[in-house]
């Protein structure tokens, strides 16, 4: 029987006791023996809880009992939630984690810890919650060079698009019903100011393109400044407006990482991923394109992506799973300013100001007739991201986001 503790007894870590609870037999079974809970490490009290036996506020019980092999980190954070991962690592147990701040910021460094004890460290939850991408890309991709990956990462941002699309509803109102709805906090900043998402991007890279990319390389731009004349200027063109994280080669052994609002064609399939959905897409050499889709967040979804990699640690006990990445470089993630693209543009000056800015044809203009007098927007040819901005120097721009053709 593998024994296991679950560190943090909040959303994600009660669902994990409970999908273990509710799923014995078929997780039995697809480990091959039986998996429970001994510990729940929580600092809090928990009365009347039906796992209320197993709660103990003591760490250092999970370090020290030989019976424990693996912990479930779902605590948050890199504060004591690193303290305990790189404990329990250390002290020859796997650990298996939604933290997608922790794997994005020492992930590379709990890799290294747990190939030196030979045991495990696994985080498929740790980007896009109940969807399996982690596993398919070093896995079911390893025959491709992945060229390129991206998605709608974050769930809260989503739905906020989704209502401001729809619901032709302000960013401040569509956030204040995320809010009601439970699917925002009531700080909602890691999310809408993109961080989450780029969080999340960095994992991916790290995994697609085998170096390390610290977060705080990956420019990163939120939704705050989308308003409801952006959404009808795209939907004008035939465009949709989602939060991307993006990443890509740029043929020179680095590449280029970032998060921000983009336009995507609403013939695509990723621009009608909606709501708390999230999708993530690859580009493999031999594969061509790829979709993943499903529930990027929410307490089951994700506890059952993290029992997943419980499963598959219990499976790799003896041997374990290889997951790793080479350090990263200094320049290795490029600005993303250099890489070009069209461009969706909304300015506050006449077309006629701006037709002299472009070559003929340089700048596609939308229509849209309830855009307020002195207004325009429109798209671009491709060009680079400095580029733009040495053209439109010195005009009065409201919004400038990338087209994903």
């Amino acid at each position: 029987m593998a024994k296991i503790a679950v560190l943090g007894y909040g959303t994600i870590g009660s669902g994990v006791v409970e999908v273990i609870a509710e799923n014995a037999a078929v997780i039995s079974k697809n480990a091959a023996e039986e998996i429970s809970v001994k510990y729940i490490v929580d600092i809090r009290e928990f009365p009347g809880d039906p796992f209320e036996k197993l709660i103990i506020k003591d760490f250092s019980i999970v370090l020290n009992d030989p019976e424990v092999s693996i912990a479930v980190e779902t605590i948050g954070g890199t504060g004591i939630a690193y303290d305990f991962t790189k404990s329990c690592l250390l002290a020859g147990k796997s650990v298996v984690t939604s933290n997608k701040e922790l794997v994005a910021t020492k992930g590379d460094e709990l890799l290294k810890i747990a190939e030196d004890k030979n045991v495990n460290y696994m985080f498929e939850a740790s980007v896009g919650g109940g969807i399996p991408i982690i596993r398919p890309i070093i896995q079911c991709l390893a025959a491709n060079v992945i060229n390129e990956i991206y998605g709608i990462l974050n769930g809260t941002t989503n739905y906020i698009l989704t209502e401001m699309i729809n619901s032709k509803t302000s960013f401040e109102d569509a956030l204040r019903g995320a809010q009601a709805k439970g699917f925002a906090e009531q700080n909602p900043e890691a999310d809408i100011e993109g961080k989450d998402a780029c969080r999340k991007i960095a994992i991916l890279s790290d995994l697609c393109f085998g170096r390390h990319v610290d977060p705080d390389d990956v420019k990163t731009e939120g939704i705050k400044g989308i308003t409801p004349q952006d959404v009808e200027y795209a939907a004008a063109a035939g465009y949709k407006i989602k939060l991307l994280g993006r990443a890509l080669r740029t043929g020179d052994g680095r590449i280029t990482a970032y998060t921000a609002p983009h336009l995507i064609s609403a013939a695509k399939l990723p621009a009608n991923v909606d709501g708390v959905m999230n999708c993530v897409v690859v580009h493999g050499n031999a594969l061509g394109e790829a979709m993943f889709y499903g529930a990027g967040a929410g307490k089951l979804p994700t506890a059952g992506a993290v029992v997943a990699d419980v499963i598959d640690t219990v499976k790799h006990r003896e041997k374990r799973k290889t997951i790793k990445w080479d350090d990263g470089f200094p320049g290795y993630v490029t600005d993303s300013d250099l890489l070009s693209s069209r461009f969706y543009v909304r300015a506050r000056c006449a077309e006629s100001n701006i037709k002299g800015l472009f070559s003929p044809g340089g700048a596609e203009f939308i229509g849209n007739k309830t855009a307020p007098d002195g207004v325009c927007a429109f798209l671009t040819k491709e060009t680079g991201g400095a580029e733009l901005k040495k053209i439109l120097a010195g005009l009065d721009i409201l919004s400038v986001f990338r087209v994903l053709d």
